[in-house]
């Protein structure tokens, strides 16, 4: 499933490096001292959206060797170095939504990769106080999703279900569909685990519905994994 932001995140260091070549001719050229410290600022912005954008593509092929050959996934120790200097980036340029998102992936990696929710919750939950701010449901959406796996491992079922309902109903409501149909698949787990059979069967055709329309194959594996054990 493509990771959300990406695209975003390629279009704003285009717009970032145009905008700092322009103070660049400013200084140059009208000798605006001033203009440079601008400059800085877009280049740190630069800086922080190339972090998340590549330690992103490490996180997925991470998650792509998982899926093929488990004892193969090892960690890339420059991912988390990425997040968080994007982190610390963006939290001096006032930048509450950028943050948000990279704290997200600092959480994200300290529970996918090393599976460490003691270190993942806090950076996750301060992600989320910082996107609410920020009403960026985007990065909400994901870390809902990622607190409802924590609670669901903790074996807080109702927790579980509350946060993976939250975050489905933003990612319908933004237009990542897969992402819906992959948050069903916890939903259908959650509902086995408690004795809503049918519920889970139910959940898991529609997200398989919404696989298949979308073109996500990888989404769709787990769905069926996931019926196979109902």
């Amino acid at each position: 499933m493509p990771q959300p932001g990406l695209q975003e995140a390629i279009g704003g260091v285009d717009e970032r490096i145009r905008r700092a070549r322009q103070l660049y001719e400013r200084a140059v050229f009208g000798g605006d001292e001033g203009s440079l410290a601008d400059a800085d600022r877009n280049l740190d912005a630069v800086e922080a959206d190339l972090a998340v954008a590549r330690g992103m593509l490490l996180h997925t092929r991470f998650l792509l060797r998982r899926d093929d050959a488990p004892d193969q996934a090892i960690e890339d120790a420059g991912e988390l170095a990425l997040f968080e200097r994007a982190a610390q980036l963006y939290r001096a340029l006032g930048d509450l939504s950028g943050e948000a998102e990279a704290l997200f992936w600092v959480g994200c990696f300290h529970q996918v990769v090393r599976r460490d929710d003691d270190s993942a919750v806090p950076a996750l939950e301060r992600s989320l106080e910082l996107a609410s701010q920020a009403g960026d449901k985007v990065t909400m959406s994901e870390v809902l999703r990622h607190l409802g796996i924590q609670a669901h491992r903790d074996g807080r079922l109702d927790v579980a279900r509350q946060r993976l309902e939250e975050s489905t109903g933003l990612r319908r409501e933004i237009g990542l569909l897969p992402g819906a149909a992959a948050n069903m698949v916890g939903l259908a787990y959650i509902a086995a685990a408690q004795g809503r059979r049918e519920d889970a069967l139910a959940i898991l055709e529609e997200a398989s519905t919404i696989a298949e329309a979308h073109q996500a194959p990888r989404i769709l594996g787990q769905v069926n994994e996931a019926r196979s054990t109902l």
